[in-house]
């Protein structure tokens, strides 16, 4: 109950602090809405509209009335439900983020058990250097110079967008996850371009990632390898690479569990600057669009969304520890 109480407040205090930032911006949504050269009249009948001529305070009650009924309000871009569009922009950033944690996982946990193998070594420092560049490389930058050699020079994999232009306004996306959607049409070639547009994003996602993973995988396993366990299956004659794999691995779950559950969630908030450079229309291409629009409902919803995300994430990692490690019972 306790877990729940705090999940909940967590959530208020989230809305709270964005709906007060955005107040703060110099974004006005009423002149988003009708222009630069509307006339006053108009002007003030849109913030009527709005009501943003009512104080701060009665706006945010507002919005959590709307909010306790599962009313996230209408989009001033889009002129539809925020949880309508939510619905239909989070299935592609889910799909891409989802991804790129697969990819992240297999190689840092990999790279992490060869790192500390090789502790001290040639092969050790060139890992600990990936995983320094990976977190160090914005991404947005990294993303454009993929774009330019290994789409406009190379011609290697697809470029911006989810499909080719013969299958983007052919297939039916009623599920909004492209490579499910790609392989139910049938159509020949459909899965090879979702898959081909799908490899440099994904890839983004993935150097960011596997800094992360690595580094964070590589300390618990190295604080592990200290403990006096470790020492007794040496003893017994058991070789290093099954006292890593046998020994080490299940009493570090825990924290690696922890570390891959945060990065996911981080996958999540960073998916919003790869799905502006690579124009695909996911939950970050949403938010950045409400951003420029000085859209409130669609922000605010887009970003109660991720934070509940990060949220619910914790408490399903929590659960997840207490199954694969009795000491957190």
């Amino acid at each position: 109950m306790r877990g729940l109480v705090s999940l909940v407040l967590t959530l208020v205090v989230l809305v709270v602090v964005t709906f007060l930032l955005l107040k703060l911006s110099p974004i006005d949504p009423a002149l988003a809405r009708v222009g630069d050269h509307a006339s006053r009249s108009a002007y003030l009948q849109m913030r009527q509209e709005l009501a943003l001529d009512a104080s701060w305070p009665l706006q945010l009650s507002r919005y959590f009335g709307r909010l306790f009924h599962g009313d996230l309000g209408v989009s001033l871009s889009s002129g539809q439900p925020v949880a309508d569009d939510l619905r239909r922009v989070w299935p592609a950033t889910a799909e891409l983020a989802t991804l790129a944690m697969a990819v992240s996982t297999i190689l840092g946990l990999a790279l992490a058990t060869i790192a500390v193998r090789r502790v001290g070594r040639l092969s050790d420092g060139l890992i600990r250097l990936i995983s320094l560049v990976g977190n160090s490389v914005p991404i947005f930058w990294l993303g454009l110079i993929a774009l330019l050699v290994f789409y406009a020079r190379l011609q290697w994999v697809g470029g911006p967008g989810r499909l080719d232009d013969a299958y983007e306004y052919t297939i039916a996306m009623p599920t909004g996850v492209v490579l499910f959607d790609a392989w139910r049409s049938g159509m020949p070639g459909a899965l090879v371009s979702a898959l081909s547009h799908l490899v440099l994003p994904v890839l983004m996602l993935t150097a960011y990632a596997i800094g992360n993973v690595t580094r964070l995988s590589r300390t618990t396993l190295l604080k592990e390898m200290t403990q006096e366990y470790v020492t007794l299956a040496r003893a017994k004659g058991a070789g290093e690479l099954r006292v890593l794999l046998h020994h080490v691995l299940p009493n570090a779950a825990a924290l690696i569990l922890t570390a891959l559950a945060l990065t996911y969630a981080s996958l999540l908030e960073g998916a919003v600057l790869v799905e502006t450079v690579f124009a695909r229309p996911g939950l970050g291409r949403y938010l950045t669009t409400a951003l420029f629009g000085g859209d409130l409902p669609a922000i605010l919803g887009a970003t109660l969304l991720i934070g509940a995300c990060f949220i619910v994430l914790n408490g399903l990692t929590d659960l997840l520890v207490r199954l694969v490690d009795p000491r957190a019972r």
